[in-house]
């Protein structure tokens, strides 16, 4: 995987970019001038990230995400992962039928479900998951592959399904060695 270099990075335009920000030449970033990035973060191929968005220290975001934080935007809290292929929405028309749909159709005709999506710190999303738009997932959430969450979630719980249900409480040792991490890194 190759990544852009850091002229490459800050001629992009985003609102905030911080240190050691790795982005693969294969990821696509549309508005970033909307876009916050903090330190030692990495998106990697195939990514889009679009919209409205903070991420913050140490997050990954890996091959095949959709990141798409539109005008209700996305934060994404220090040391946080998206798993291969997670869709992150904040906004999705109304499939019911009463309305028209898709981005060609004018707002009059249809009926949009808009809403931020607010990703806690240490909030890990397995493969190939959904989030949808106006979710919170509380610190420490954790989201086994292939959900799709439709609500906000518990802090320190791990989620599974389709839709998404709270199986158990998450560990909190990691805490610790976040503290670790940040001493030694100075």
């Amino acid at each position: 995987m190759a990544y852009l270099t850091n002229d490459a990075l800050l001629n992009i335009g985003f609102k905030a970019l911080g240190n050691n920000v790795k982005i693969s030449d294969k990821a696509s970033v549309y508005d970033p001038e909307l876009i916050e990035i903090g330190d030692n973060s990495r998106i990697d191929d195939f990514c889009v990230i679009s919209g409205n968005i903070k991420i913050g220290r140490n997050v990954h975001i890996t091959p095949q995400c959709l990141v798409a934080g539109g005008r209700p935007g996305i934060i994404i809290e220090d040391f946080s992962t998206l798993a291969y292929g997670v869709k992150v929405f904040t906004q999705s028309d109304d499939y019911s039928g009463v309305t028209m749909t898709n981005s060609t159709i004018p707002s009059a005709f249809k009926n949009e479900i808009e809403g931020k999506v607010y990703l806690k710190k240490h909030t890990i999303i397995g493969a190939n998951s959904t989030i949808f738009p106006n979710v919170t997932l509380d610190q420490g959430t954790s989201v086994g592959a292939n959900s799709l969450v439709l609500e906000s979630t518990e802090a320190w719980s791990i989620y599974v399904g389709s839709p998404a249900r709270k199986i158990k409480n998450r560990r909190k040792e990691l805490l610790k060695l976040e503290e670790q991490y940040l001493r030694e890194e100075g």
